[in-house]
Protein backbone atom coordinates (compact mmCIF):
# COMPACT_ATOMS: atom_id res chain seq x y z
CA UNK A 1 0.00 0.00 0.00
CA UNK A 2 2.84 2.57 1.28
CA UNK A 3 4.36 2.08 -2.43
CA UNK A 4 1.35 2.47 -4.60
CA UNK A 5 0.76 5.76 -2.84
CA UNK A 6 4.69 6.51 -3.27
CA UNK A 7 4.22 5.33 -7.27
CA UNK A 8 1.47 8.11 -7.61
CA UNK A 9 2.37 10.47 -5.84
CA UNK A 10 6.22 11.06 -6.62
CA UNK A 11 7.47 13.94 -8.35
CA UNK A 12 8.75 12.04 -11.80
CA UNK A 13 10.97 14.95 -13.09
CA UNK A 14 12.99 14.51 -10.32
CA UNK A 15 13.58 10.99 -9.80
CA UNK A 16 13.92 11.34 -13.69
CA UNK A 17 16.67 13.85 -13.65
CA UNK A 18 18.49 11.75 -10.85
CA UNK A 19 18.51 9.13 -12.71
CA UNK A 20 20.01 10.57 -15.91
CA UNK A 21 22.58 12.47 -13.37
CA UNK A 22 23.50 8.89 -11.97
CA UNK A 23 23.65 7.60 -15.46
CA UNK A 24 26.01 10.24 -16.71
CA UNK A 25 28.42 10.40 -14.13
CA UNK A 26 28.85 5.72 -13.90
CA UNK A 27 30.06 6.82 -17.65
CA UNK A 28 32.34 9.77 -17.02
CA UNK A 29 33.43 7.37 -13.58
CA UNK A 30 34.12 4.59 -15.97
CA UNK A 31 36.59 6.26 -18.08
CA UNK A 32 38.01 9.00 -15.27
CA UNK A 33 40.64 6.68 -13.37
CA UNK A 34 42.46 4.80 -16.47
CA UNK A 35 45.65 5.01 -17.78
CA UNK A 36 47.81 4.44 -21.07
CA UNK A 37 49.17 1.22 -19.25
CA UNK A 38 45.86 -0.04 -18.22
CA UNK A 39 44.04 0.43 -21.34
CA UNK A 40 47.14 -1.55 -23.47
CA UNK A 41 46.96 -4.43 -20.86
CA UNK A 42 42.83 -4.77 -22.03
CA UNK A 43 43.65 -4.31 -25.44
CA UNK A 44 46.60 -7.13 -25.38
CA UNK A 45 43.87 -9.19 -23.67
CA UNK A 46 41.70 -8.55 -26.78
CA UNK A 47 44.04 -9.59 -29.06
CA UNK A 48 44.73 -6.01 -30.18
CA UNK A 49 48.66 -5.01 -30.84
CA UNK A 50 48.54 -1.70 -32.24
CA UNK A 51 49.32 1.55 -30.67
CA UNK A 52 47.42 2.27 -27.65
CA UNK A 53 47.20 5.89 -28.50
CA UNK A 54 46.61 5.51 -32.13
CA UNK A 55 43.91 2.75 -31.55
CA UNK A 56 42.34 5.18 -29.08
CA UNK A 57 42.27 7.70 -31.55
CA UNK A 58 40.71 6.10 -35.07
CA UNK A 59 38.50 3.38 -32.39
CA UNK A 60 34.79 4.12 -32.77
CA UNK A 61 32.88 5.34 -30.12
CA UNK A 62 31.90 1.65 -29.03
CA UNK A 63 34.95 -0.01 -29.36
CA UNK A 64 36.31 2.78 -26.76
CA UNK A 65 33.44 2.62 -24.27
CA UNK A 66 34.33 -1.38 -24.55
CA UNK A 67 37.16 -0.19 -22.60
CA UNK A 68 35.55 1.34 -19.23
CA UNK A 69 37.33 0.85 -16.45
CA UNK A 70 34.08 -1.78 -14.80
CA UNK A 71 35.92 -1.97 -11.41
CA UNK A 72 35.16 1.89 -10.33
CA UNK A 73 31.04 1.32 -12.10
CA UNK A 74 30.40 -1.72 -10.26
CA UNK A 75 31.62 -0.13 -6.69
CA UNK A 76 29.55 2.71 -7.41
CA UNK A 77 26.76 1.12 -8.56
CA UNK A 78 26.41 -0.97 -4.98
CA UNK A 79 26.51 2.48 -2.96
CA UNK A 80 24.10 3.44 -5.41
CA UNK A 81 21.87 0.70 -4.71
CA UNK A 82 22.56 0.89 -0.98
CA UNK A 83 21.34 4.32 -1.07
CA UNK A 84 17.97 4.06 -2.72
CA UNK A 85 17.31 1.18 -0.19
CA UNK A 86 18.35 3.56 2.30
CA UNK A 87 16.47 6.84 0.78
CA UNK A 88 13.22 4.38 0.34
CA UNK A 89 12.82 4.22 5.06
CA UNK A 90 13.69 7.83 4.91
CA UNK A 91 10.41 8.28 2.52
CA UNK A 92 8.83 5.66 4.70
CA UNK A 93 9.04 7.45 7.74
CA UNK A 94 7.65 11.12 8.27
CA UNK A 95 9.49 13.79 8.63
CA UNK A 96 7.54 15.32 11.42
CA UNK A 97 9.11 12.34 13.08
CA UNK A 98 12.48 14.16 12.80
CA UNK A 99 11.01 17.24 13.69
CA UNK A 100 10.13 16.10 17.29
CA UNK A 101 13.98 14.57 17.68
CA UNK A 102 15.63 17.28 16.35
CA UNK A 103 18.35 18.00 19.80
CA UNK A 104 18.84 13.84 20.02
CA UNK A 105 19.82 14.23 16.16
CA UNK A 106 21.67 17.67 17.04
CA UNK A 107 23.57 15.39 19.70
CA UNK A 108 23.93 12.05 17.65
CA UNK A 109 25.49 14.44 15.23
CA UNK A 110 28.18 16.02 17.48
CA UNK A 111 29.27 12.27 18.84
CA UNK A 112 29.42 11.19 15.05
CA UNK A 113 31.60 13.80 14.51
CA UNK A 114 33.77 13.79 17.58
CA UNK A 115 34.31 9.97 17.41
CA UNK A 116 36.33 10.81 14.05
CA UNK A 117 39.06 12.68 16.40
CA UNK A 118 39.46 8.80 18.68
CA UNK A 119 38.74 6.60 16.08
CA UNK A 120 38.98 7.97 12.86
CA UNK A 121 42.15 7.60 10.49
CA UNK A 122 44.12 9.56 8.48
CA UNK A 123 44.13 9.69 4.84
CA UNK A 124 44.86 12.44 2.49
CA UNK A 125 46.70 14.95 5.43
CA UNK A 126 43.35 14.58 7.41
CA UNK A 127 41.71 12.07 9.83
CA UNK A 128 38.25 12.18 8.30
CA UNK A 129 37.76 8.08 8.10
CA UNK A 130 36.15 5.24 10.24
CA UNK A 131 36.55 1.84 9.37
CA UNK A 132 33.60 -0.25 10.25
CA UNK A 133 35.27 -4.36 9.49
CA UNK A 134 36.21 -4.09 5.68
CA UNK A 135 34.49 -0.81 5.06
CA UNK A 136 35.52 2.53 5.52
CA UNK A 137 32.85 5.59 5.51
CA UNK A 138 33.34 9.61 6.15
CA UNK A 139 30.90 10.97 9.17
CA UNK A 140 30.98 14.56 7.67
CA UNK A 141 29.27 13.50 4.81
CA UNK A 142 26.30 12.05 6.58
CA UNK A 143 26.82 14.98 9.34
CA UNK A 144 25.51 17.32 6.47
CA UNK A 145 22.16 15.58 6.40
CA UNK A 146 21.80 15.18 10.13
CA UNK A 147 23.02 18.98 10.52
CA UNK A 148 20.42 19.88 7.95
CA UNK A 149 17.31 17.91 9.86
CA UNK A 150 18.10 19.33 13.57
CA UNK A 151 18.84 23.26 12.18
CA UNK A 152 15.54 22.80 10.29
CA UNK A 153 14.21 22.29 13.78
CA UNK A 154 16.41 24.42 15.65
CA UNK A 155 15.06 27.44 13.20
CA UNK A 156 11.14 26.34 12.82
CA UNK A 157 10.59 27.91 16.07
CA UNK A 158 12.52 31.24 15.72
CA UNK A 159 10.75 32.19 12.50
CA UNK A 160 10.02 36.11 12.78
CA UNK A 161 12.38 36.44 15.49
CA UNK A 162 15.57 36.82 12.97
CA UNK A 163 15.81 40.86 12.46
CA UNK A 164 18.34 41.51 14.30
CA UNK A 165 22.25 40.82 15.01
CA UNK A 166 21.72 39.42 18.56
CA UNK A 167 18.46 36.59 17.17
CA UNK A 168 21.26 35.19 14.89
CA UNK A 169 23.60 34.43 17.96
CA UNK A 170 22.35 31.99 19.53
CA UNK A 171 22.58 30.36 15.41
CA UNK A 172 26.00 30.75 15.18
CA UNK A 173 26.39 29.47 18.61
CA UNK A 174 24.51 26.27 17.36
CA UNK A 175 26.44 25.61 14.15
CA UNK A 176 29.85 26.76 15.27
CA UNK A 177 30.07 23.71 17.64
CA UNK A 178 29.49 20.95 15.18
CA UNK A 179 31.20 23.22 12.46
CA UNK A 180 34.69 23.61 14.85
CA UNK A 181 34.73 19.69 15.14
CA UNK A 182 34.71 19.69 11.65
CA UNK A 183 37.67 21.87 11.38
CA UNK A 184 39.48 19.44 13.69
CA UNK A 185 39.32 16.95 11.75
CA UNK A 186 40.95 19.31 9.82
CA UNK A 187 38.08 19.32 7.13
CA UNK A 188 37.85 23.06 5.49
CA UNK A 189 35.50 21.74 2.84
CA UNK A 190 32.57 20.47 4.96
CA UNK A 191 32.81 23.17 7.56
CA UNK A 192 32.68 25.94 4.94
CA UNK A 193 29.05 23.99 3.12
CA UNK A 194 27.77 24.07 7.03
CA UNK A 195 28.03 27.66 7.10
CA UNK A 196 26.33 27.38 3.39
CA UNK A 197 23.79 25.54 4.62
CA UNK A 198 23.52 27.64 7.50
CA UNK A 199 22.97 31.05 5.09
CA UNK A 200 20.54 29.77 3.06
CA UNK A 201 18.05 27.97 5.95
CA UNK A 202 18.66 31.67 7.20
CA UNK A 203 17.61 33.21 4.70
CA UNK A 204 14.41 30.62 4.31
CA UNK A 205 13.47 31.08 7.69
CA UNK A 206 13.11 34.87 7.47
CA UNK A 207 16.47 36.64 8.24
CA UNK A 208 17.03 39.87 6.59
CA UNK A 209 18.99 39.82 3.59
CA UNK A 210 20.98 43.41 4.23
CA UNK A 211 22.23 41.64 7.50
CA UNK A 212 23.41 37.79 6.01
CA UNK A 213 25.05 39.86 3.18
CA UNK A 214 26.51 42.22 6.07
CA UNK A 215 28.12 39.38 8.30
CA UNK A 216 28.94 37.60 5.20
CA UNK A 217 30.66 39.80 3.78
CA UNK A 218 32.40 40.83 7.08
CA UNK A 219 33.29 37.47 7.64
CA UNK A 220 34.91 37.36 4.53
CA UNK A 221 36.74 40.05 4.80
CA UNK A 222 38.23 39.15 8.39
CA UNK A 223 39.15 36.32 6.60
CA UNK A 224 40.92 37.35 3.72
CA UNK A 225 42.76 40.18 6.28
CA UNK A 226 43.79 37.19 8.58
CA UNK A 227 45.19 35.14 5.71
CA UNK A 228 47.43 38.15 4.45
CA UNK A 229 48.51 39.35 7.91
CA UNK A 230 49.64 35.55 8.44
CA UNK A 231 51.69 35.77 4.76
CA UNK A 232 53.07 39.21 5.49
CA UNK A 233 53.45 39.84 9.04
CA UNK A 234 53.46 35.69 10.38
CA UNK A 235 50.12 35.98 12.60
CA UNK A 236 48.72 32.89 13.80
CA UNK A 237 45.42 31.49 12.16
CA UNK A 238 44.13 27.83 12.68
CA UNK A 239 44.88 26.47 9.24
CA UNK A 240 47.81 24.65 8.53
CA UNK A 241 50.15 25.97 5.99
CA UNK A 242 49.34 23.41 3.31
CA UNK A 243 45.54 24.66 3.54
CA UNK A 244 46.42 28.19 3.39
CA UNK A 245 48.23 26.79 -0.11
CA UNK A 246 45.39 25.52 -1.49
CA UNK A 247 43.13 27.97 -0.33
CA UNK A 248 45.05 30.91 -2.19
CA UNK A 249 46.73 29.45 -4.93
CA UNK A 250 43.94 29.30 -7.22
CA UNK A 251 44.81 33.62 -7.38
CA UNK A 252 48.14 32.31 -9.20
CA UNK A 253 48.68 28.63 -9.75
CA UNK A 254 51.53 29.02 -12.04
CA UNK A 255 53.70 30.52 -9.38
CA UNK A 256 54.35 27.00 -8.19
CA UNK A 257 53.89 25.14 -10.91
CA UNK A 258 55.41 22.05 -9.82
CA UNK A 259 54.00 22.34 -6.09
CA UNK A 260 50.62 23.58 -5.35
CA UNK A 261 49.36 25.00 -8.31
CA UNK A 262 50.02 21.50 -10.01
CA UNK A 263 46.85 20.13 -9.55
CA UNK A 264 44.84 23.26 -10.90
CA UNK A 265 46.99 23.90 -14.07
CA UNK A 266 46.78 20.18 -15.08
CA UNK A 267 42.85 20.85 -14.88
CA UNK A 268 42.86 24.50 -16.67
CA UNK A 269 44.69 22.35 -19.62
CA UNK A 270 42.29 19.82 -20.09
CA UNK A 271 39.14 22.31 -20.01
CA UNK A 272 40.90 24.44 -21.69
CA UNK A 273 41.63 21.98 -24.52
CA UNK A 274 38.33 20.11 -24.91
CA UNK A 275 36.94 22.76 -27.27
CA UNK A 276 32.92 22.86 -28.03
CA UNK A 277 32.26 19.08 -28.14
CA UNK A 278 35.39 17.67 -26.34
CA UNK A 279 38.25 15.14 -27.13
CA UNK A 280 35.92 12.10 -27.02
CA UNK A 281 35.48 9.45 -24.73
CA UNK A 282 38.69 8.27 -23.48
CA UNK A 283 40.78 10.11 -25.84
CA UNK A 284 41.17 12.48 -23.08
CA UNK A 285 45.36 13.25 -23.35
CA UNK A 286 45.11 14.81 -19.51
CA UNK A 287 43.08 12.37 -17.60
CA UNK A 288 44.24 9.49 -19.18
CA UNK A 289 47.87 10.18 -19.03
CA UNK A 290 46.48 10.42 -15.37
CA UNK A 291 47.67 14.27 -15.11
CA UNK A 292 44.50 15.61 -13.31
CA UNK A 293 44.87 14.97 -9.86
CA UNK A 294 41.74 12.55 -8.38
CA UNK A 295 40.03 11.96 -11.49
CA UNK A 296 37.00 9.79 -10.60
CA UNK A 297 36.13 12.16 -7.82
CA UNK A 298 37.37 16.06 -7.02
CA UNK A 299 38.21 17.04 -10.56
CA UNK A 300 36.11 14.76 -12.41
CA UNK A 301 34.37 18.02 -13.59
CA UNK A 302 37.82 18.55 -15.40
CA UNK A 303 37.29 14.80 -16.85
CA UNK A 304 33.83 15.05 -17.90
CA UNK A 305 34.77 17.84 -19.98
CA UNK A 306 37.80 17.44 -21.61
CA UNK A 307 36.65 14.39 -22.86
CA UNK A 308 32.97 16.18 -24.00
CA UNK A 309 33.96 19.63 -23.81
CA UNK A 310 31.69 22.83 -23.11
CA UNK A 311 28.18 20.75 -24.57
CA UNK A 312 28.88 17.73 -21.99
CA UNK A 313 29.60 20.34 -19.21
CA UNK A 314 26.61 22.40 -19.94
CA UNK A 315 24.42 19.13 -19.92
CA UNK A 316 25.01 18.42 -16.63
CA UNK A 317 25.07 21.89 -15.10
CA UNK A 318 21.49 22.12 -16.91
CA UNK A 319 20.28 18.91 -15.00
CA UNK A 320 21.45 20.47 -11.81
CA UNK A 321 19.41 23.37 -12.51
CA UNK A 322 16.27 21.67 -13.35
CA UNK A 323 16.91 19.31 -9.88
CA UNK A 324 17.33 22.52 -7.87
CA UNK A 325 13.89 23.89 -8.83
CA UNK A 326 12.22 20.42 -8.38
CA UNK A 327 13.31 20.87 -4.78
CA UNK A 328 12.79 24.37 -4.43
CA UNK A 329 9.11 23.54 -5.44
CA UNK A 330 8.82 21.27 -2.80
CA UNK A 331 9.93 23.85 -0.55
CA UNK A 332 7.31 26.29 -1.52
CA UNK A 333 4.31 23.58 -1.44
CA UNK A 334 5.59 22.17 1.82
CA UNK A 335 2.49 21.98 3.90
CA UNK A 336 5.10 23.46 7.04
CA UNK A 337 8.14 25.32 8.16
CA UNK A 338 10.04 22.12 9.12
CA UNK A 339 9.48 20.86 5.82
CA UNK A 340 10.21 23.68 3.88
CA UNK A 341 13.87 24.47 5.73
CA UNK A 342 14.69 20.79 4.95
CA UNK A 343 14.37 21.11 1.29
CA UNK A 344 16.19 24.60 1.31
CA UNK A 345 19.09 22.95 3.42
CA UNK A 346 19.37 20.13 0.69
CA UNK A 347 19.22 22.41 -2.06
CA UNK A 348 21.72 24.90 -0.16
CA UNK A 349 23.90 21.66 -0.03
CA UNK A 350 23.62 21.11 -3.18
CA UNK A 351 24.58 24.43 -4.65
CA UNK A 352 27.30 25.05 -2.76
CA UNK A 353 29.02 22.06 -3.83
CA UNK A 354 28.05 22.28 -7.48
CA UNK A 355 29.84 25.97 -7.83
CA UNK A 356 32.96 25.16 -5.24
CA UNK A 357 33.78 21.69 -7.38
CA UNK A 358 33.21 23.20 -10.41
CA UNK A 359 34.36 26.49 -9.87
CA UNK A 360 37.78 24.53 -8.27
CA UNK A 361 38.71 22.99 -11.55
CA UNK A 362 38.23 26.07 -13.77
CA UNK A 363 40.75 27.87 -11.39
CA UNK A 364 37.74 30.36 -9.82
CA UNK A 365 37.62 28.52 -6.29
CA UNK A 366 39.92 27.17 -4.23
CA UNK A 367 41.13 23.94 -3.84
CA UNK A 368 38.81 22.22 -0.72
CA UNK A 369 38.22 18.69 -1.97
CA UNK A 370 34.22 19.21 -2.20
CA UNK A 371 32.90 16.67 -4.31
CA UNK A 372 30.32 16.97 -7.04
CA UNK A 373 27.12 15.98 -5.50
CA UNK A 374 25.48 12.14 -7.61
CA UNK A 375 28.50 12.67 -9.62
CA UNK A 376 32.07 11.57 -7.98
CA UNK A 377 33.10 8.91 -7.23
CA UNK A 378 32.77 7.79 -3.61
CA UNK A 379 30.57 5.68 -1.19
CA UNK A 380 29.98 8.25 2.27
CA UNK A 381 29.12 11.01 -0.35
CA UNK A 382 26.78 9.39 -2.38
CA UNK A 383 24.82 7.81 0.29
CA UNK A 384 24.26 10.90 1.89
CA UNK A 385 23.46 12.71 -0.91
CA UNK A 386 20.41 10.20 -1.49
CA UNK A 387 19.76 10.36 1.82
CA UNK A 388 19.20 13.90 1.56
CA UNK A 389 16.95 13.75 -1.64
CA UNK A 390 14.81 11.11 0.10
CA UNK A 391 14.11 14.13 2.94
CA UNK A 392 13.25 15.99 -0.15
CA UNK A 393 10.57 13.03 -1.57
CA UNK A 394 9.85 12.89 1.75
CA UNK A 395 8.43 16.66 2.86
CA UNK A 396 6.95 16.33 -1.13
CA UNK A 397 4.87 13.49 -0.57
CA UNK A 398 3.32 14.42 2.78
CA UNK A 399 2.18 17.68 1.14
CA UNK A 400 -0.55 15.43 -0.48
CA UNK A 401 -2.34 14.80 2.61
CA UNK A 402 -2.54 10.84 2.14
CA UNK A 403 -1.93 8.56 4.93
CA UNK A 404 1.07 6.39 5.33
Amino acid sequence: MFFKRVLKNIDYIMVFIIALILSYALLIIGTAKTSTEWVSKILVQKGIEENILEYLWQAGIWKRLSLINMHLVEKQLIWIILGFLLMSIIIYISYEIFSRHCRQIYILNLMLLASVLFLGYEAMGAQRWIHLGPFAFQPSEFSKVLFIISLAGFLSSRVGYLDRLRDLLPCFAYVGVPTLLIIMQPDLGTSLVFIAIMFGMLYAAGARPALLGGILGSAVTLAVGSVWAHFKFGTWVPLQDYQLQRLTIFLDPWKDLQGAGYHMIQSQIAIGSSGFTGKGILRGTQSLGQYVPIPESDFIFAVLSEQLGFLGALLLLTLYIVLLFRILNVAMNAKDTFGMLLSVGVASMFVFHVLVNAGMTIGIMPVTGLPLPLFSYGGSNMIANLLALGLVFNVQLRKQKIMF
